[in-house]
């Protein structure tokens, strides 16, 4: 099936005979929430109130969401724990947040089992290098390819917590069949709890590739918080998720996967 998840009907058609969802579609960009707010709320928050909506009616239980860091906004605590949030910082961040909110909602009005995964900064193949919104890791392991300097934005020490995707994929499946009902109507942080800035990211991507290529420094981009770092003691304890591919083994494999499809 290939649809708009805006579009009620393409929801009600994809959640035909089946008993889970695992529901992944958004636009997942700060950048481009902040300059067109409205896409943003119509595809993350619209479309996602779909997909819960036709669940309900076709009498689906269980739906596993995509959510995000970005809830965490100017909260200053690190590790990031899912009980305490900050205000978001972009209109992004309202869109998965009001996300949560409506799980919650229906999971109490409609004897729903909704479980939100607050992703941080998931990477991998596939991800595309191209157009104004692309995340980090392609800009920069295409630039290293290419062998021309990528632009950080700021001075390269802000921080992350990158996940790569296998990981998200373990956690999706954890939540999908897990029979614990503590673990149910819950929000987890899925991450590896591994903190990386951008310069040491570019490092790791340099030393893989046997590049001495050096960054060029440009302005902050509005709308992005300094760190983050994820406390995935909850998803352990109740989902049994143990990230399985570290930091630099996923940028490998990330950095070898562009190289191939590059010869």
């Amino acid at each position: 099936i290939e649809g708009d998840i805006r579009n009620y009907e393409d929801c009600v058609l994809a959640c035909k005979d089946i008993d889970r969802i695992t529901h992944q579609a958004a636009l997942g960009s700060v950048p481009r929430s902040v300059n067109d707010p409205l896409t943003s709320n119509n595809v993350n928050i619209t479309g996602t109130l779909n997909i819960f909506t036709a669940a309900k009616e076709a009498g689906i239980k269980r739906v596993v969401y995509a959510a995000s860091s970005s809830t965490y906004g100017d909260h200053p605590g690190l590790p990031k724990v899912e009980d305490k949030i900050g205000n978001p910082l972009s209109p992004y961040a309202v869109t998965k947040y009001v996300n949560e909110l409506y799980a919650r909602v229906y999971a109490s009005l409609y004897d729903m089992q909704l479980i939100g995964l607050r992703y941080f900064n998931i990477f991998g193949p596939k991800q595309n290098p191209k157009g104004p919104y692309a995340a980090v890791i392609p800009l920069f392991v295409e630039a290293i390819i290419n062998s021309t300097s990528p632009t950080i934005n700021g001075d390269g020490e802000h921080s992350r917590d990158f996940t790569y995707v296998d990981n998200a994929v373990q956690a999706n499946l954890l939540s999908l069949f897990t029979e614990d009902q503590e673990a149910i109507n819950q929000v987890y942080n899925i991450a590896c709890g591994e903190q990386t800035s951008l310069n040491q990211l570019f490092e790791y991507l340099c030393e893989e590739a046997g590049s001495d290529l050096k960054p060029i420094y440009g302005p902050e981009r509005k709308g992005d918080v300094k760190h983050s770092l994820a406390d995935i003691s909850k998803a352990s304890k109740l989902l049994d998720y143990q990230p399985s591919i570290d930091v630099k083994e996923g940028l490998k494999r990330t950095y070898r996967w562009y190289l191939q499809k590059s010869i």
